[in-house]
């Protein structure tokens, strides 16, 4: 028969072990994840911490990232954060370096930054100045960061690097089609990594979002007439919100994923996701 004591040990016992099994699963690990302090930047590095790791976040503006380090030290996990403009190589390097020189290595890198300063039909609203700036930082930004980061990575034993892609690199967004280009590239760029990643026992892998309710797609789900049509698209019947990938990428870079690479998981509610 369980006495009260017995009970209340048992459910402690139950609760560690569930600890270890799930929120620690990265205890000890190190992670940068690019443009992190909103969106399904900052549910990644959350989850992240919430798994254990330490987590350098970044944002191009000091006033967000602040705001994202009291946010997610008020919830004790253990995190950085420091300005980086993901188009700048000089902010690349420092925060590679800086987050190196923190926490004494790196095992983890997601590279979420993207651009998209235009909305329209693809003929008509893409001059070379934005298509510029979209490949500067959704294609050229996302390799660089991976190729300063990788040497550390493989000095740590090997971890995971994660790109964020999207659904439109799969099935072009015919208002977007400049961004769902570069995304389709990022599709390449995880495939094209894969052979010299894998001999330092680096997995590269991609996520790719579906609608997913962020102030980056609000033109997206907020404007009443594209959200209809958009919702016909989704089997699930509702836009995705960032939690709904950061799961998938805690479980890509832990033990659990290591023997995924070169992939692209679909994070979409059933949208049509494949050339």
């Amino acid at each position: 028969m369980f006495t009260r004591s017995k009970l209340v040990q048992t459910a402690r016992l139950c609760a560690r072990l569930a600890s270890d099994t799930t929120n620690g699963r990265l205890s000890g690990k190190v992670a940068v994840v690019t443009a992190s302090t909103e969106g399904i930047g900052y549910a990644i590095a959350r989850r992240l911490g919430q798994d254990g790791a330490k987590v350098m976040i970044s944002s191009r503006k000091q006033k967000n990232v602040d705001r994202a380090l009291a946010e997610l030290r008020s919830e004790n996990l253990e995190v950085s954060g420091m300005v980086c403009h993901a188009g700048k190589s000089e902010d690349r390097v420092s925060l590679i370096e800086e987050t190196v020189k923190q926490y004494g290595g790196l095992d983890i890198l997601v590279s979420n930054a993207a651009a998209n300063p235009i909305f329209g039909p693809i003929l008509d609203s893409t001059s070379e100045q934005a298509w510029d700036k979209i490949f500067d930082i959704n294609v050229k930004a996302a390799f660089f960061f991976a190729k300063e980061a990788a040497p550390h990575i493989e000095k740590r034993g090997g971890g995971s690097i994660v790109f964020v892609t999207s659904i439109a690199g799969f099935a072009p967004f015919e208002l977007l089609g400049a961004y769902s280009v570069s995304k389709t590239a990022l599709l390449g760029l995880t495939k094209a990594m894969v052979p010299q990643l894998a001999g330092m026992n680096i997995n590269v892998n991609a996520i790719a979002p579906g609608v997913i309710k962020t102030g980056f797609s609000e033109t997206l789900w907020k404007t009443p007439e594209i959200a209809e049509e958009a919702l016909k698209t989704i089997p699930s019947g509702r836009f995705g919100v960032p939690e709904d990938c950061a799961g998938t990428v805690s479980f890509l870079v832990s033990k659990d994923g290591q023997y995924i690479t070169g992939e692209t998981v679909a994070i979409t509610g059933g949208m049509q996701s494949r050339l």
